[in-house]
């Protein structure tokens, strides 16, 4: 299966089960258009009306390369990893790499399009206590088998509302890694209103990553970022991210925003982030049912499309201004990449990683915490909702129907399983408009990334 479009002024071909990508000229890119239903004969009768300048000679050479790309398998090359889908997935059952500790399940924004109702889940308010979360990093350790590297996300609500349980927990886990052969990574997430300098002093000590949350222009922030006296937030919170980052060297964070109705333009949001300095940035298009104020229309969504056209010309301007920024969802690596493993089976929720609960409670994710048919257990008693985790575990790629035709499967690998329930009512469901999103950012993740491998001339 190929993929081929034009974007940049590229001809670009994907080879959708190789992972093979090529930037080809006008002739090269209808030929392979045309390879796998028509004969050589046809093809080259073909090249030949349409292209009277060109040699027959040249329009055969350029026929045969196609071929030889064919027979090295990096065209048309077969999916094989269809019968492997849930073999891979079974190597790593009952490891766990990864937890996200709802530290607080309360929030001192009052942000109307977030999707943990103003961080209290459904629920009522709460904080994590240091024996929760020390039993959390306990249940973690003993769950991660010989895996050495364990990831901690710190989050909420708003996790700075528990900030010394914060630290506590990250004392004791370095007090204990070394003879437990393991080694903490914590990231924390939070909306910068209670950041001061010894929240920097400690993250830039202790946190791998920071993801701080900024939706770009003062007056979209303050449109949704309120508190709970309907104050913007913009004005208290870029300062101390600007001192925040600095300190961070501008290393080892996200900006973090959410697009909505009332920003489809967000490429103006990413604007106004690089204007204030940052340029570590992530926006991501909100999740809301049909008909909520916040919600993407379809109009909205045309938009959208051209703005992630107009952010990947972006990029490669400031490249060759010399002032790059890294947008996390155009972050893709063509030598190297995902291994197959990830490719077909995702973020590994529900098996390698789980949210945990202020009372301890195990969700597949954060996006399932308050939904009681997901608890899949606590972190005394391990997992005992074997039937949703077997739902979970089973989840690949190739769980999802719709994506067997889908070109861009290996690289979103089935979609978030959370969107998917959510719009579908099943996790192998088919969040249609975060598909085509995607799609989109594939493809102009791909056209930077051939553009920066070629020069970017």
């Amino acid at each position: 299966m190929i993929h081929q479009y034009k974007l940049g002024g590229w001809n670009i071909v994907l080879d959708v089960c190789s992972g093979a990508v090529h930037a080809v000229d006008e002739v090269a890119y209808d030929i392979i258009g045309l390879f796998e239903e028509n004969s050589r004969e046809e093809v080259l009768a073909a090249m030949a009306e349409k292209y009277p300048q060109i040699s027959a000679g040249e329009l055969a050479e350029c026929y045969d390369q196609v071929q030889g790309l064919k027979d090295s398998g990096k065209l048309f090359a077969p999916d094989t990893f269809a019968p492997m889908a849930g073999k891979l997935k079974e190597k790593s059952a009952g490891v766990v790499k990864a937890l996200c500790l709802h530290i607080a399940h309360t929030c001192n924004l009052n942000c109307s399009y977030c999707f943990a109702s103003q961080g209290k889940y459904h629920g009522e308010r709460a904080v994590m206590s240091f024996e929760v979360g020390k039993r959390a990093l306990e249940f973690l350790i003993e769950n991660s088998g010989t895996r050495r590297n364990l990831e901690v996300d710190f989050f909420g609500g708003e996790p700075l509302m528990n900030f010394q349980v914060v630290k506590d927990l990250v004392a004791y886990a370095r007090s204990i890694e070394k003879a437990k052969g393991k080694n903490f990574r914590f990231t924390l997430t939070t909306n910068g209103v209670l950041v001061d300098d010894d929240v920097i002093q400690w993250a830039n000590r202790e946190c791998h990553n920071v993801v701080l949350s900024l939706d770009g222009r003062k007056e979209i922030h303050d449109r949704y970022r309120v508190d709970y006296a309907g104050n913007g937030s913009w004005e208290k919170i870029v300062p101390k991210f600007q001192k925040f980052v600095e300190a961070r060297e501008g290393k080892g964070y996200y900006m973090r925003g959410t697009f909505t109705h009332a920003n489809p333009d967000f490429l103006q949001d990413i604007q106004q982030m690089l204007d204030l300095g940052f340029s570590e940035l992530s926006m991501e298009p909100v999740v809301a049912a049909p008909g909520d104020p916040s919600a993407l229309t379809e109009e909205d969504l045309a938009i959208v499309m051209e703005q992630y056209e107009k952010l990947a010309e972006l990029m490669l301007q400031r490249d060759r201004e010399g002032k790059p920024f890294t947008f996390y969802h155009y972050m893709i690596d063509l030598t190297g990449g995902p291994c197959i493993y990830k490719r077909i089976s995702g973020c590994g929720s529900g098996t390698e990683y789980m949210a945990v609960t202020p009372w301890g409670d195990l969700y597949p994710c954060h996006q399932f915490v308050g939904e009681e048919k997901f608890k899949l257990g606590d972190i005394w008693k391990g997992v005992t909702n074997a039937e949703i985790q077997g739902e979970f575990a089973a989840c690949n790629v190739y769980a999802h129907p719709e994506c067997r035709d889908c070109w861009a499967r290996l690289y979103c690998s089935g979609g978030c399983a959370a969107n998917a329930y959510h719009a579908t009512g099943s996790v192998t469901g088919v969040y249609e408009q975060g598909c085509r999103l995607f799609r989109k950012r594939m493809e102009c993740a791909i056209m930077v990334a051939v553009a920066r491998a070629l020069g970017n001339g």
